[in-house]
């Protein structure tokens, strides 16, 4: 079984922006969810292997799921996994499959109630990431529903599994419970949004594009022509589109963490720091596409703003429409949209 400083370093291998901020989460909050991020990160990996086809990413991501089940046959599934990644795969993915015996020897310590939250994060990535793979994403998914049953999949999904720690962690917010969900699916959806349109560019050069086909057209511009990324103003129309409807979801994310008790200022800083870097790139993305990437100068502006007006809700909601300030804001209902993609209370009764 890993340890917590392996855990730790193993996130930090892997993702920059949450091994910056799981660390901010309070005992053990801190060991669940970065666990949970870690096997996350193993579906992903699987999910973006070049080398591998549909069908044997199905099943990889089924054995997987076998695996999360049963720990005698974890290390069958990671030798299969491990063969099968190709040097296409960065070397810290490589390490972190290599080490998934020991990830779940670390996920099957905690209590009971923890594991099957996990679990049912992990089961509905895996089932959809292994639907989405039937799928040619080559011309964008076609309309603004499948993009919002993507982002569950890959972004929304954690959002209703931290709501559910969370609650864990602290009982007096289960009244609340049916409202953190939805807007937790929303947070997810926002993240992810961000990222889609930050690395639009990087996605179209390896073939895959997870824009709306049907929101594109609208704004005159077609997926399905080889040169599509040439117009730059559709890409700009679609891009500010898209960027208020992201920005749209980091107000229910804001309104997530406005939410959570002002006594838990870890809790609330993992999220603070989460919308502010995503609002800052969000701008970023609309107003110079090519440098989306924040600096370090504003990540330590997010960081200190969070840490100044994080017992304040009403200071906090200030300060994201100042970090948003000019940018177009398009809202949408979290539980509409929690209705229409999660399979969360599903798979609960389903497996009951």
């Amino acid at each position: 079984m890993i340890d917590i400083s392996q855990q730790q370093h193993l996130l930090a291998q892997v993702s920059r922006s949450f091994a910056l901020t799981i660390p901010l989460l309070p005992a053990p909050l801190q060991d669940y969810v970065g666990n949970a991020y870690l096997l996350c990160r193993i579906v992903d990996t699987l999910e973006d292997e070049p080398a591998l086809d549909c069908q044997q990413k199905q099943i990889l991501l089924s054995q997987f799921l076998v695996a999360l089940a049963d720990q005698g046959v974890a290390a069958d599934f990671t030798s299969a996994a491990c063969r099968a990644l190709s040097s296409a795969t960065p070397a810290a993915e490589q390490e972190l499959m290599a080490l998934t015996p020991a990830v779940l020897a670390r996920y099957r310590s905690y209590p009971t109630e923890v594991q099957a939250v996990l679990a049912r994060c992990a089961t509905i990535m895996s089932r959809g990431m292994a639907g989405y793979q039937q799928q040619d994403c080559s011309q964008g998914l076609p309309d603004l529903a499948a993009l919002d049953q993507y982002c569950y999949f890959v972004a929304g999904v954690v959002g209703e599994m931290l709501a559910e720690l969370f609650i864990l962690h602290c009982p007096e917010l289960l009244p609340q419970r049916d409202q953190l969900l939805a807007l937790g699916v929303s947070f997810g959806q926002g993240l992810q949004m961000t990222n889609i349109l930050k690395d639009m560019a990087d996605d179209r050069a390896r073939g895959v594009c997870w824009l709306p086909r049907e929101l594109a057209l609208r704004q005159g511009l077609d997926l399905a022509l080889e040169g599509w990324g040439q117009d730059q103003a559709g890409c700009q129309r679609l891009l500010d589109e898209l960027a208020g409807l992201a920005q749209g979801h980091l107000q229910d994310a804001m309104d997530f963490t406005c939410r959570l008790p002002v006594s838990q200022q870890g809790i609330r800083q993992f999220c603070l720091w989460a919308i502010g870097m995503a609002a800052l790139t969000l701008k970023r993305v609309v107003s110079q596409p090519g440098e989306a990437k924040i600096t370090r100068r504003q990540l330590k502006g997010v960081v200190l703003a969070s840490r100044l007006l994080g017992r304040s809700d009403t200071l906090l909601q200030w300060w994201l429409g100042w970090l948003r300030r000019g940018c177009t804001i398009r809202r949408r209902s979290p539980q509409a949209l929690r209705d229409l993609t999660s399979q969360w209370d599903h798979l609960m009764m389903s497996t009951r």
